[in-house]
């Protein structure tokens, strides 16, 4: 596995494969690449090897075939999970990623701040996240992420622990930071209005091993208001990755 970068693209799979020690083989010849500034979904059926996909982009797996062409340095990853730490405030937790990147403390606080002020927590800087929401605690967890401003986002299914109303309010602030930092995005998401609503390109995954069977344009300009998501387009464009997806499964 190679980790550099081309001067278009963000991240670049070529030919991936994926086959565990215990010989499941997760992923299958799987080559696509994220643009600079352009925001790319990956949904699929579960255990398709999604978030398989973005541990490799990250470094935290190894493949066991092909390439990947990426800048390992400068990227941000967005669990599933908040992860933030319970005994730091939301600053501190904020700041906790630039801490560890060597940056000075009054800078760090500096970056920290205009992160949470992105992310819509001013006013939330001296709570604990056990007094957060679920939505709180993942704008705080992307906040942490932005302090570094990393050109290209990693995000395994961020949201998909909070209510659909919550979501929403998330997918709205996430395309609204992507369209203001221009970074390049790779969301994983079993949510196909979701996928619609941020994206500027959908692929479809098949079931294990995962390979990518389908690819969507998304037409729609940005920004996309909340109303979009009852808009017949929109609608149209969510049941025919629907109908791809249903056929992934089988």
């Amino acid at each position: 596995m190679t980790a550099g970068t081309t001067t278009d693209k963000a991240l670049s799979f070529q030919g991936i494969g994926m086959t565990f020690p215990d010989g499941t083989e997760a992923l299958r010849n799987v080559s696509f690449s994220v643009d600079r500034g352009e925001f790319v979904t990956v949904v699929g059926p579960s255990g398709c090897g999604k978030s398989t996909l973005l541990k490799i982009a990250s470094g935290l797996l190894k493949n066991t075939a092909g390439q990947v062409s990426i800048d390992r340095e400068r990227i941000g990853y967005v669990f599933q999970d908040a992860t933030l730490l319970h005994w730091r405030t939301v600053l501190r937790n904020v700041e906790l990623f630039a801490e560890l990147h060597g940056i000075g403390k009054e800078e760090r606080r500096s970056l920290a701040q205009e992160a949470i002020d992105m992310v819509g927590l001013s006013g939330f800087e001296n709570h604990y996240p056990k007094s957060l929401s679920g939505g709180m605690r993942m704008r705080a967890s992307l906040a942490r992420t932005l302090t570094l401003k990393p050109p290209v986002f990693l995000f395994d299914e961020p949201f998909g622990a909070v209510d659909e109303i919550t979501r929403e309010h998330l997918n709205d602030e996430t395309q609204r930071l992507f369209q203001q930092e221009g970074f390049s995005g790779l969301f994983i998401t079993h949510s196909i209005s979701e996928a619609v609503f941020m994206s500027t390109r959908v692929l479809v995954m098949s079931a294990r091993p995962g390979q990518i069977v389908a690819e969507f344009d998304v037409p729609f300009d940005y920004p996309r208001k909340p109303e979009l998501r009852f808009e017949a387009a929109f609608a149209e464009m969510s049941g025919q990755i629907s109908a791809e997806l249903r056929g992934a499964h089988s």
